[in-house]
């Protein structure tokens, strides 16, 4: 499937294939398709390495989604410029929030992070890269360390102690 994020820097557009993870591409799909990516902060970006971003302002939704945990995969694409994982902490961790590579990663496919190898690519950007390294990376890891934070004051913690941060207005499926 296709799919289309506009946000504070413009549009970018992905391609995401079930053979690359399918449990990951169909996660992403329901995501979309359920229009959890709106008024999302990308609120980790790491110059010259990732943007991070799929913690809801609804702490009720991030919740929801958190209960059903996507399995893990094998890593069968490369974590290259441009693709696009799901960010995850151990076994059986992957459920909202992804990253883009901003460079090369391929350190990601086989690193073994709380047990589990790699970071199974579920999508890659097609359009709007340029628009994707304009994300404002001054914060750098720093909001990577306040996910509990994010998590219970939403958007408006994000707006008031991180005024710079971008966002993502929506996503939704390409027809």
């Amino acid at each position: 499937f296709k799919a289309r994020f506009e946000t504070t820097q413009g549009n970018f557009d992905i391609e995401a294939k079930r053979e690359w993870s399918p449990e990951g591409v169909d996660r992403l799909y329901q995501l979309i398709e359920s229009e959890f990516y709106t008024d999302i902060a990308i609120y980790r970006v790491v110059p010259n390495f990732v943007a991070q971003f799929g913690i809801h302002n609804d702490t009720i939704l991030n919740t929801s989604w958190s209960k059903y945990k996507v399995d893990d995969e094998p890593t069968l694409e490369k974590n290259y410029k441009g693709s696009i994982s799901f960010a995850r902490g151990g076994p059986k961790s992957r459920t909202t929030q992804i990253f883009i590579n901003l460079k090369d990663n391929n350190r990601l496919d086989e690193l073994d992070y709380s047990g589990v190898k790699g970071f199974p690519v579920v999508a890659k950007v097609t359009e709007g890269m340029d628009n994707i390294m304009k994300f404002y990376g001054g914060y750098g890891d720093k909001l990577g360390f306040k996910q509990d934070s994010i998590q219970k004051r939403g958007n408006d913690f994000i707006k008031r102690k991180y005024p710079k941060v971008d966002f993502i207005y929506k996503a939704y499926i390409l027809k």
